[in-house]
């Protein structure tokens, strides 16, 4: 485990509701997520044809403490920091893709709940501790206001961590005077004012992600429910309301880069997952021609297997790296999380999924044979898997184009 991973307690033990297990370590958690992720390979088929994790797996993870991870110590969770949670994620990502997708989609935004709303809202959304909250960006629907807050309509696609979420958290367009244009209003809605739409499974890949349309028919919130910013503009560097409630750094840091590194322990996870399928490959497949040996006894195979080695283990390791760059900027203060500073941060994750889908697509799956590669063979899955993560608009719109464009403009102040 890395040295650096620490428990961050922001408030006295004695002053708010303990955590199921007061005791439980960083490392202890990461280690239940590793004994679970191999139980997660022989269900992988079960978790696509449902389109999500089945109940029991929702309750061990409920067990084992994943959805509080995030949490705020104050609200009974374990504010364990970002870099034990993308450890988890990425450890059950190697079990089954889908699965780590959608519990990463589903639990990661505890962070940005604990980080940008206030404390009135914060002690009603963390009322019942663990916590399941998917999030989308492209904005959809409408929001009308009303005395005491709004009304919501409409059909949000790919809330990742639907099918066992508490929350919802979206995003739309609010009209304003004459002449301006519409201003972003981010949501968060309860899971009794929602309901999850059939409509997910038949994809290339990623079948088992949850990824169900969220509806709201006159769903009704209150306006603390609400921010007036879209998630992926907030500027945290002049402080955030989650740093002032519970003085942990951690809940002042940008939201934008953490959501892009999630997309790269996201592909470390699964270029894993590959790489273990490879390796059983290696130790129970032969050479096709002469000489006839074992695939761990062939040059070749040993040059694929080193190649592909390499790039996945340089990938985890920036990806590490980047995570602790961004709990360093966050113990820094607010004003070093500059505009520029997340565009970096969030080009570090990039360079992660690439490397990995070097790996996979280049080196693992085209030399495993024919015979491995079938429907719902280990490093076929992958490969689909990983291709639809390509498809994301976190990776395929902002990492791929905009954030090269963003990065530069902080940098040289150009507006």
């Amino acid at each position: 485990m890395c040295a650096a991973m620490t428990v961050v307690t922001s408030v006295p033990e004695h002053a708010f509701p303990s955590p199921p297990e007061p005791r439980l370590t960083p490392a202890e958690i990461i280690a239940r997520a590793e004994a679970i992720a191999p139980t997660l390979i022989g269900r992988q088929a079960e978790t696509e044809q449902r389109t999500f994790y089945a109940q029991d797996t929702h309750e061990e993870f409920a067990r084992a403490g994943f959805y509080r991870i995030l949490v705020p110590r104050r609200y009974g969770g374990y504010e364990f920091g970002t870099d034990t949670f993308l450890r988890v994620a990425m450890a059950l990502a190697r079990g089954c893709p889908s699965t780590g997708w959608m519990y990463l989609f589903g639990a990661a935004h505890a962070l940005a709940v604990a980080t940008l709303f206030d404390e009135r809202a914060q002690a009603e959304l963390f009322s019942s501790g663990d916590f399941i909250c998917p999030a989308t960006v492209a904005p959809s629907g409408t929001a009308e206001r009303t005395a005491d807050g709004w009304v919501l309509n409409g059909v949000w696609s790919y809330a990742s961590g639907s099918p066992y979420a508490t929350h919802f958290i979206g995003h739309t367009f609010v009209p304003q005077a004459d002449g301006e244009p519409p201003a972003p209003l981010l949501f968060i809605v309860p899971r009794d004012q929602w309901k999850r739409l059939d409509d997910w499974g038949q994809q290339l890949g990623l079948k088992g992600s949850g990824s169900h349309s969220v509806a709201i028919d006159n769903g009704r919130i209150p306006d603390h429910f609400t921010r007036g910013f879209h998630m992926s503009q907030v500027t945290v560097t002049e402080g955030t309301p989650g740093l002032a409630l519970h003085g942990n750094p951690e809940y002042g840091g940008g939201p934008l880069s953490f959501m892009l590194l999630e997309l790269g322990a996201l592909a470390v996870g699964m270029a894993r997952g590959a790489l273990d399928a490879y390796e059983d490959l290696m130790l129970t497949r032969t050479t096709i021609y002469p000489p006839i040996v074992l695939r761990v006894e062939d040059p070749d195979f040993q040059l694929r297997y080193g190649e592909a080695t390499g790039m996945i283990s340089t990938a985890e390791a920036a990806l590490l790296n980047g995570i602790q760059q961004w709990r360093d900027t966050c113990a820094a203060g607010p004003e070093a999380f500059t505009r520029e500073q997340e565009w970096r941060l969030a080009t570090i994750s990039r360079e992660v999924v690439r490397l990995c889908w070097r790996a996979v697509e280049g080196e693992l799956f085209p030399t495993a044979g024919s015979s491995s590669v079938r429907h719902g063979d280990r490093i076929e899955r992958v490969w689909r898997d990983m291709s639809m993560l390509h498809s994301h608009a976190g990776y395929a719109v902002v990492l791929k184009t905009m954030a090269n464009r963003e990065l530069t403009k902080a940098r040289f102040n150009i507006g």
